[in-house]
């Protein structure tokens, strides 16, 4: 009798070892699938969330721009100046001194309008050109005839790069130059 139940539990133990190899084949199936589902779904929301975030960047950059714009109008008599804290988080700011202008560039996902439309938006004008396969937005906000911008007091080109810390811009507003139609001057320096 002994043998009998010694047979009868070794014939249950090989059914019971399919068992356990069929579960694991079908755990890491579902596992297999799982993954391919999650990577189907990121190769078609990637883009979207990237395009997402541009357009936020783009967004915060048209008010950044608006802000130092007020900042710059409302700096009143000569010789008082403004500490501005920039965060760059993607693109270039340019304080172009020799054309008066600032200038903000980014490559993006995003198109803020129709190619090679420039939009007017509270003095900016926003820009998007097509650049491979990306959209290259430039802001600009022209003070030409309003004042003559510098860079540490030379009319120059400065270039302010994305950084993860942020920039502290002080903008310094000084008297008309000499001369008939001289324009006040407004001065930018890094700190």
């Amino acid at each position: 009798m002994n043998n009998k139940k010694r047979g009868v539990n070794s014939s249950r133990f090989p059914c019971k070892m399919e068992k356990r190899g069929q579960v694991w084949i079908e755990t890491v199936v579902y596992t297999l699938i799982a993954f391919v589902l999650i990577a189907a779904v990121l190769t078609f929301a990637r883009p979207k969330i990237e395009e997402l975030k541009d357009k936020a960047v783009v967004e915060q950059t048209i008010s950044m721009l608006k802000d130092l714009d007020d900042t710059i109008l409302t700096l009143g008599i000569p010789g008082n100046q403004r500490v501005v804290t920039l965060g760059i988080d993607k693109g270039t700011l340019k304080i172009d001194g020799e054309n008066d202008k600032l200038v903000f560039e980014l490559d993006s996902n995003y198109a803020y309008g129709e190619e090679a439309e420039d939009i007017s938006e509270d003095g900016l004008v926003i820009r998007t050109d097509k650049k491979n396969d990306e959209n290259h937005i430039t802001i600009t906000r022209d003070y030409s005839g309003e004042y003559n911008l510098t860079f540490e007091n030379l009319d120059k080109l400065k270039t302010i790069t994305s950084s993860p810390t942020s920039y502290n811009l002080i903008i310094l507003k000084g008297a008309a130059g000499e001369g008939e139609g001289s324009l006040p001057v407004v001065g930018f320096n890094l700190n």
